[in-house]
Parts: structure tokens; C-alpha cells; sequence
């Protein structure tokens, strides 16, 4: 029986795939990967000619039976458009199957966008959560957010560069304003990582529109942050009220100060 191994390819610098990746490609008897005509200009460079099959969203389902019948009789690689297979891409499924059906899975680790972002962040990464892709929809986002508002761990987000600014607002708006560094084309020509308060790299990207792959790492709710209580929270509303703060205004305030979720607060003040 063959062994499935999940191959890291590169996420901009080609010269990042691995002698070991590159001898792995070379002894699998196929090659499934996201994007066909992607990893054949990959494999060119390294003149690699293995039969490639695609293996994608779309048509994982019935692509799966066949490589696991490619699996009884030899190796089978598995690669994604670029990084480590089975981090937001289709690799799951198949190494699952692959799992149950008893073959051996192996990993040829490599280039992995969030890690290479989060280790030169300059934020903590000993410990951290990875959240894959911010949702589309505001609402959905902003939920997601919420929900990890209070995580002491650093956070790892992905997202899209027309969606970037916007994100950024909820970011500030939910949690208050976080350290924060979004790195952008890592290990490509136009590398950037741009770094401090999620406002000032807010107004960094409003006035220069991103463009490229993009990598959001955030500082967790500091350790020793104490929630307010109840009636403290309360106090804080009514005295901002009475000075005249604007509802909206006032909650995003108080989300950093307060360690209460935007949401719990501002229910809070429409009951004042």
C-alpha cells in the first residue's frame, strides 16, 4: 500500500520548496493538486514530468475514490495552490479517507502563510488560534469576531485585499485597539508587514489600498485584563451618557476598557 504525503509548496518564493519535496514529487506515482496548470509550472522548473490529476472544491467527492485506489498500488502526492495541504484547501477529506482506509499519511512540511506571518509578527506566538478565512458577510465577520473577543491567545486571520479595510474597522470596533500586524505577499518581491494599534494600520491600508495575499495577526485580550462587573459596567454607560457620548461611540470605548463584548454592551445601553 502506497503512503499519502502532503507536500508544502511555496507561497511566493519558489526557491522555498525542499529537496525532500522535491524528491517526494519525483517518486509519486500521481500528483493531486488544487491547480494543475499552477503545479505543472512548478514542476517544470524542477523538471519533474509525474502524471498530475486535479483535486479541488468541486470535484473532491469523486476524486477521492480514484486516489485511494492510486493509493493501493503506490505514493500519492498532495499539493495545494501554494503552503501546506489541508489548511483551507480540500486536503482534509482526503487525508480523512485515506486515514479510514488505512493508509499511511505523511507530511513534507514547509511554507505555511500564517505561521510565516505570525512568527514575524512581533507578537506573541507561543501560544496561538487560527481562524482560516474571515467570513464574507458583515454580519457573519463581526460574529466571529466577537466570539473570540475575550481569547488570550494571539490570533491568525486570513482575508482578501477589496475586504481588508473593512475587516479592519470591526477588528477596531470589537476589540478595541489591538496590536495587530497584516503581512502582505510574504516571501514575494513586494513583501510588506505593517505593524501597531489596529487604527494606525487601519488609516495605513485606507490611504494605500492593498493588493496580494494577506495575513491578519492579532494580540489576544491581555491576561491580567479584569472584566468590569455588572454595576461598574452600568456606572461607565450612565457617565457617558450624561457627558453626551453617542451610543455607538460610547460601546466601542468600553470594549477596551471594559472587557465586555460590543454586543453585551451596547444591549446595555439601549436599556438606559
Amino acid at each position: 500500500m502506497g503512503t499519502l504525503f502532503l507536500v508544502a509548496t511555496p507561497i511566493g518564493n519558489l526557491a522555498d520548496l525542499s529537496p525532500r519535496a522535491v524528491a517526494t514529487l519525483r517518486a509519486a506515482a500521481v500528483i493531486a493538486a488544487e491547480d494543475t496548470r499552477r503545479t505543472r509550472t512548478l514542476l517544470d522548473q524542477h523538471e519533474i514530468r509525474n502524471r498530475i490529476i486535479s483535486y479541488y472544491d468541486h470535484n473532491e467527492a469523486e476524486r477521492i475514490e480514484s486516489l485511494l485506489r492510486e493509493l493501493e498500488t503506490g505514493d500519492v502526492a498532495l499539493v495545494s495552490d501554494a503552503g501546506s495541504p489541508g489548511i483551507n484547501d480540500p486536503g482534509f477529506p482526503l487525508v480523512r479517507a485515506a486515514i479510514a482506509a488505512g493508509h499511511r499519511v505523511s507530511p513534507v512540511p514547509g511554507p505555511s502563510a500564517p505561521i510565516a506571518a505570525l512568527t514575524a509578527s512581533g507578537l506573541p506566538a507561543d501560544t496561538f488560534l487560527y481562524l482560516g478565512y474571515l467570513p464574507r458577510k458583515k454580519a457573519e465577520r463581526r460574529a466571529l469576531i466577537e466570539a473570540n473577543a475575550g481569547q488570550p491567545h494571539t490570533l491568525v486571520l486570513l482575508e482578501t485585499p477589496h475586504r481588508l479595510v473593512e475587516a479592519l474597522a470591526d477588528l477596531q470596533d470589537l476589540l478595541g485597539d489591538r496590536q495587530i500586524t497584516v503581512a502582505r505577499e510574504l516571501t514575494k518581491v513586494y513583501e510588506e508587514f505593517v505593524r501597531g494599534p489596529v487604527s494606525e494600520v487601519r488609516g495605513h491600508f485606507e490611504a494605500d489600498p492593498p493588493k496580494g495575499e494577506i495575513t491578519l495577526v492579532v494580540a489576544g485580550a491581555e491576561k491580567d485584563e479584569r472584566r468590569w462587573s455588572d454595576e461598574e459596567l452600568e456606572a461607565g454607560i450612565r457617565t457617558g451618557l450624561a457627558a453626551g457620548e453617542a451610543a455607538s461611540a460610547l460601546a466601542r470605548r468600553l470594549v477596551g476598557e471594559s472587557g465586555w463584548s460590543r454586543r453585551e454592551i451596547y444591549d446595555k445601553i439601549l436599556k438606559n
